[in-house]
């Protein structure tokens, strides 16, 4: 069972809990015909951040320790929005990571870190996959609780 399924069956309201499975179904059928994507989460102190594991997986990314090894590097601090990164993430990307050469870098919104909830937690999962997976998920959040980080 996945991390989210976990979550989800947790939900009393039966209209609710199947709302949010089928979202997560959505999901999870595209991503198991595609390939998975290597993800490091950093904070701004460029440290790898662990704690996204189960959400990551269930978006059909790997995390990585190594950020050498990731094609997605999503910045993210609690307590630190989007806007407050974009000033500091610049002297943090350095340019012979994948994720920079390829402009995958993206930053998340704290409030988009709280998975204890499951419509969060949902929210959360659809935010991944468009970073994940541009193109193939649009579900309209980026600029709301993510944005794309233009490298160069």
């Amino acid at each position: 069972m996945s991390f989210l399924n976990a979550v989800i069956n947790k939900v009393e309201d039966e209209a609710q809990r199947e709302m949010l499975q089928d979202r997560v179904d959505i999901i999870q059928h595209k991503i198991k015909f595609m390939d998975k994507v290597t993800v490091a989460c950093l904070d701004t102190k460029n440290t790898l951040d662990w704690s996204l594991e189960g959400l990551v997986n269930d978006a059909g990314g790997i995390l990585q320790s190594d950020v050498m090894n990731a094609r997605v590097v999503i910045y993210m601090e609690e307590d630190m929005g989007m806007l407050q990164l974009m000033g500091v993430v610049p002297s943090l990307l350095r340019p012979e990571w994948p994720s920079v050469e390829y402009s995958r870098v993206y930053l998340w919104d704290d409030a988009a870190l709280l998975a204890g909830d499951a419509a969060v937690a949902v929210e959360a999962l659809e935010d991944l996959a468009e970073m994940l997976y541009p193109g193939y998920f649009v579900f309209g959040n980026e600029g709301k609780t993510w944005m794309s980080f233009k490298t160069q």
